[in-house]
């Protein structure tokens, strides 16, 4: 094969480092932008935050105040501590920064002051396993049953039931342990008295049950609740009245006040006891009526305002091409393109919640049933973008409304055909749904095929099993699990 140079004329897209890093900002959430902008601006001398310095100012300012006050005052003592550590002028050659403020925190840290153990304090929150294993170093315990109350302990999950079974748990201890069978059951009914009521259940049956049995004696309808739960508890999930009211022998009435109690069972009694995983948005952007229209504002808190640093900018000088002055041009033009990104970013935001608004007018003045179909392909055509950066823009994003905050990406659902040849937002269909179950008759819930037909005469034409997807989705459980007694 013969080699040869040839000049070939051609276009391609390059991906630049300033064009990843503002698409990689355009897909971050207000929380990651908070936390990206404080990573660059503690790498990036160039870049400083407004918000700081007006925070700053204020500090100075309250702090002059108080200093003012002090001075005026004649009647102030100033008291000195003989003991005062002050830092020398000048430092040892082989002593640090860090030698000398460790002096100072040591000799000021006092055993009055209450920190001298703050580093060692624990800031989590207790867990079920921590309360649990707190009862049990207060419980009388012989050695063996310790140890099995720490296995069984250890075997708990999150929610309070056995995570495996007690044979496997016994086969696992008396590997190691000349103990019995009987011993472990012992143990564990022992575990099973401790807070919360009904933890180390090893079935939903048991744990109401355990929760029961710690009723008073004289708590209405308590034996037969028991009764219920512990031989009945299949009818009860899959709401078989009459065949319970015949086990049970028992009228609508009394079997009613004896379910009532049960529902006041808890199901997990760990999870009041987990750790709180509540996730918090910050809305990007608010939406605000004027004048009769809907208006688009940016959230100032959720984006961050910069800027150059004049100081250090005016310390570059053209003609000189040392290192530190390069490094100097290179921060400024870094710090230059993330501003240029991140006015990019709030550019799009504002751009694309602009475009939602204008079509979801609707949603904004009636509410959810009048949501429009909407798809990622009409707000890209509308603000002249790819339909891969309206779908950036729109994940973990959100948008405050009067009706209250939604993520971008609610506003866009699929269609459903109505009868007059129109289109109809499956998220309108999900609202009707839900709002037609909330108000049926308990006794007789409405049934898919209902629900399809009862569309039907709105003009909505939806087959029973969309029914039957939407109202999973809802987590709403089919007709015959919403049957309730009077």
């Amino acid at each position: 094969m013969k080699q040869s140079i040839q000049l070939r004329i051609g276009q391609h897209l390059a991906m630049t480092p300033q064009l990843q890093q503002a698409i990689k900002l355009l897909q971050l959430s207000s929380l990651e932008l908070q936390l990206e902008v404080r990573q660059v601006l503690d790498s990036n001398l160039m870049l400083e935050s407004v918000d700081d310095e007006i925070n700053n100012e204020k500090s100075d300012i309250e702090n002059t105040e108080e200093h003012s006050q002090q001075e005026t005052s004649p009647d102030q003592e100033v008291n000195y501590d003989e003991n005062e550590t002050t830092l020398p002028d000048e430092l040892a050659v082989d002593s640090s920064w860090e030698d000398v403020y460790d002096a100072v925190s040591s000799q000021h840290s006092t055993p009055d002051s209450g920190n001298e153990h703050y580093d060692t304090q624990s800031n989590g929150e207790e867990t079920l396993h921590d309360r649990l294993m707190w009862q049990l170093d207060l419980s009388p315990f012989s050695d063996t049953d310790h140890m099995i109350a720490e296995s069984i302990i250890d075997a708990i999950n999150p929610d309070g039931y056995m995570s495996v079974s007690l044979d496997d748990l016994y086969q696992g201890i008396h590997r190691k342990n000349d103990i019995e069978y009987d011993e472990v059951e012992a143990v564990l009914h022992r575990i099973q008295q401790f807070d919360p009521a009904g933890v180390g259940a090893r079935n939903p049956a048991e744990c109401m049950s355990i929760q029961l049995k710690q009723l008073p004696q004289d708590t209405p309808w308590r034996d037969k609740a028991l009764i219920l739960v512990e031989k009945h508890i299949n009818l009860l999930a899959s709401h078989d009245f009459k065949s319970l009211m015949k086990k049970m022998r028992m009228n609508e009435k009394d079997l009613n006040k004896t379910i009532s109690l049960i529902q006041t069972m808890k199901p997990h009694p760990g999870s009041d006891i987990a750790p709180n995983d509540t996730q918090y948005v910050v809305p990007d952007v608010f939406i605000t009526r004027n004048k009769g229209q809907w208006e688009v504002h940016l959230n100032a808190e959720a984006a961050p305002r910069l800027r150059i640093n004049s100081q250090y900018a005016g310390m570059i000088r053209r003609a000189d091409n040392s290192s530190d002055n390069n490094c100097l041009k290179n921060h400024l033009q870094e710090a230059r393109w993330f501003l240029k990104s991140m006015q990019s970013r709030n550019e799009t935001l504002i751009k694309v919640a602009t475009c939602i608004v204008k079509h979801q007018k609707a949603f904004l003045d009636y509410g959810p049933e009048a949501m429009k179909p909407l798809i990622l392909r009409d707000i890209a055509e509308d603000v002249e973008m790819h339909e891969s950066t309206i779908s950036r823009v729109t994940t973990q994003k959100y948008m405050h409304t009067p009706r209250g905050i939604f993520e971008f990406k609610y506003f866009f659902s699929s269609h459903v055909n109505t009868v007059e040849g129109g289109e109809c937002s499956s998220t309108a269909i999900h609202e009707k749904i839900k709002k037609l179950i909330s108000t049926e008759n308990h006794q007789k819930p409405l049934s898919d095929n209902k629900l399809a037909n009862m569309l039907s005469e709105d003009g909505i034409n939806i087959a029973r099993r969309t029914i039957a997807k939407y109202r999973e989705a809802m987590n709403i459980p089919p007709s015959n699990e919403r049957k309730h007694l009077l």
